[in-house]
């Protein structure tokens, strides 16, 4: 199948339990609960993304016939170390499951690169993924409710922490909205935070050094 990209980069994790280890992020264009244009923002099903996930402009981006094309793309990004480094791969988007496939995968691990996603979870994820992030959104259905990291922003009113406490995920993340209340979130994060150890505070540390 054909793969829309809004950008390949080579930058660091800036969040959740693999914070800091460089990785080639692949940003697919698309989602499922907001079209990406701010006229549509206040309907939409996640009104706060940050992110510009609308067509293929972006660097590294573009149009990809098949999962040969995208693996060719993401391993051009990845510069060359020696063998003891092992590649990452970051699929994000707008929502990476309308598009990462079975094939996309296999592909991916053929190159070397472990595959990761950033998802919204209204998706199940098709096998042979190794980390698995799941950002829940207050509106959306919950499909995938097992992995490694549950990443929650907070405070969604439709969406508290209770809600999830019990899935299968190895960590569990609450990472303060941004916007103009971004100090009031952070303060009512840490609060959550400590009065429930269970969950850990999630910054966006590429935002705070001036990653992408």
């Amino acid at each position: 199948m054909p793969y829309s990209v809004k950008e390949i980069y080579y930058t660091l994790q800036g969040e959740g339990s693999q914070a800091g280890r460089p990785a080639v992020f692949c940003r697919f264009a698309g989602c499922n609960l907001w079209s990406g244009r701010e006229a549509d923002r206040a309907g939409a099903v996640c009104g706060f993304c940050d992110t510009d996930f609308i067509g293929t402009d972006g660097p590294g981006g573009g149009q990809f016939v098949n999962a040969n094309a995208l693996v060719t793309a993401v391993s051009a990004a990845w510069p060359t170390f020696g063998a003891r480094i092992h590649p990452l791969v970051v699929c994000t988007g707008g929502e990476p499951l309308l598009q990462l496939d079975e094939a996309a995968i296999a592909a991916l691990h053929d190159a070397g690169f472990s595959v990761a996603v950033e998802t919204n979870g209204t998706r199940r994820c098709p096998p042979g993924i190794d980390h698995i992030c799941v950002s829940p959104k207050a509106a959306a259905p919950l499909v995938q409710k097992a992995g490694h990291d549950l990443k929650l922003v907070f405070p969604q009113p439709l969406a508290m922490p209770e809600r999830f406490a019990d899935l299968d995920f190895n960590n569990f993340y609450l990472q303060p909205m941004d916007g103009p209340a971004a100090e009031k979130h952070t303060r009512e994060t840490i609060a959550y935070c400590l009065a429930h150890p269970q969950w850990r505070l999630s910054l966006q540390t590429h935002k705070l050094v001036g990653l992408r």
